[in-house]
């Protein structure tokens, strides 16, 4: 599998180290209340089609990336740095 490192250009899988589900960017606010950080905490879906994964280019630039993978075929959809996902820019 090929993943396209927006900083990088398109790397082997190999050099990146896959983190989870990219809900973990959207923490709850302190206050939110104990089933909302057991919801972001141990709840995962496992969605068949489009999803949205964290990656960490370990091996090349050292940046957090969103892809888009689907969970099916395992084709890449689009990547974006995490920081960008993060505040809503593309």
């Amino acid at each position: 599998m090929r993943i396209n490192c927006p900083n990088c250009g398109d790397r082997d899988v190999r050099e990146f180290h896959y983190r989870g589900s990219a809900k973990l960017l959207n923490r709850p606010a302190p206050d939110a209340g104990e089933a909302a950080f057991v919801d972001y905490v141990y709840l995962r879906e496992n969605p068949a089609g489009l999803n949205r994964e964290l990656w960490f280019h370990e091996m090349g630039c050292r940046s957090w990336i969103v892809a888009q993978r689907n969970m099916s075929t395992h084709e890449f959809a689009g990547t974006e740095l995490a920081r960008n996902a993060k505040r809503g820019a593309k």
